[in-house]
């Protein structure tokens, strides 16, 4: 990790601290810079360069037989239209593929840059780049929902469910109606952001151990912690990598769930 996330006692004693959300905090990236513009936005942007250039580089002259990049390409796309796309949505899944496609693989290079030197920030960890992803999922489902069921329909599919006792509707529909308005937008941003906020914290604590034992206090005892951490730190990062892929996975699975449930509301 970075030597931001190695921290002394304010009292000069070298003492280790363990790292804390002072290393989700970001000031501009340069003075007279304006205040959005932070390693998080610069991080965003350099994202969505590589996610463009990738799918840019695997079809701007596609080959019958795909090699290479196209090859990577043609592996990725076939893997979420047949994992996410048809399996969520059915037979319009291909009709969603480039904006299923497009999320995938967006917060999959997201996620990933917290492990790339120099970057080392998942900027999921960051709550508002979940909140926006999942806020346009959110509104892509209520419009598609009423264009396709009607507002009223809507909310009848949604809260009243055909073939359940009508007793027990007195508990479903408010249930139903919080869970899909309130909470299904806020547990699709705060999955995403929770495990990518734990994971960076993780990571840096077991970096941050490594380096204080093995660099800064370097002692006999000290050093086998400082390697317990070092091997650590190597552990979780393949770990880490392993979930913000999953993470992504989910991110896009559950988008394709909201939009097949706005579609085809009788499944």
């Amino acid at each position: 990790m970075s030597a931001p996330h190695i921290l002394a006692s304010p009292g000069g004693g070298g003492e280790f601290q363990a790292p804390g959300l002072e290393i989700f905090q970001f000031s501009p990236l340069w003075h007279g810079a304006p205040s959005w513009l932070t390693k998080p936005v610069l991080i965003s942007a350099l994202t969505v360069i590589i996610v463009c250039a990738f799918f840019w580089a695997a079809y701007n002259k596609p080959k019958l037989v795909p090699r290479g990049v196209q090859n990577v390409g043609e592996v990725g796309y076939l893997f979420v239209r047949d994992q996410i796309a048809r399996p969520m949505i059915g037979k319009d899944g291909d009709r969603w593929m480039p904006f299923l496609v497009s999320t995938f693989f967006f917060i999959l290079i997201m996620n990933w840059m917290g492990v790339i030197p120099i970057l080392y920030l998942p900027i999921a960890s960051h709550i508002a780049f979940p909140i926006v992803l999942a806020a346009v999922v959110y509104v892509m489902m209520i419009f598609l929902s009423i264009k396709h069921q009607g507002l009223v329909g809507y909310f009848k599919n949604m809260m009243f469910p055909p073939g359940l006792p009508k007793p027990l509707y007195i508990i479903l529909a408010p249930i139903e109606l919080l869970s899909n308005i309130i909470l299904r937008p806020f547990t699709h941003s705060v999955r995403l952001f929770a495990n990518m906020f734990a994971g960076h914290l993780l990571l840096a604590f077991f970096a941050t151990v490594a380096y204080w034992f093995l660099i800064e206090k370097l002692t006999g005892l000290g050093a086998g912690v400082g390697v317990v951490g070092f091997l650590m730190t190597i552990v979780m990062t393949a770990f880490e990598m392993f979930v913000q892929a999953l993470q992504a996975f989910i991110f896009t699975l559950l988008a394709a769930s909201y939009i097949g449930g706005a579609l085809h509301p009788e499944h």
